[in-house]
């Protein structure tokens, strides 16, 4: 058997351990993962929180949630803020 197969094979069967393995995670909880910030309870209750928001903190910027940062790291774009608040000058 060519080793080009064999890699090949390999990766089919890496990738179908991984649907698998999602599959059942998504079947035995019953609903997705929450990886995100805003919507994960425990995240919350840690006290963790948006990376960009944890800066702007640290600087002594303004909060995320004034800008409308709910703990979702895709909500607070920095640049996009900054562009706001020029159009709004």
């Amino acid at each position: 058997m060519p080793s080009w197969l064999i890699v090949i094979l390999c990766a089919i069967g890496a990738v179908a351990l991984f649907v698998i393995g999602m599959s059942l995670t998504i079947m035995i909880k019953g609903h997705f993962i929450e990886s995100e910030i805003s919507t994960n309870r425990n995240m919350q209750r840690l006290g963790i929180k948006c990376a960009v928001q944890e800066s702007r903190e640290d600087s002594g910027q303004v909060d995320c949630k004034d800008i409308g940062c709910s703990g979702n790291c895709s909500a607070c774009d920095i640049e996009e803020s900054q562009k706001e608040r020029l159009h709004e000058k």
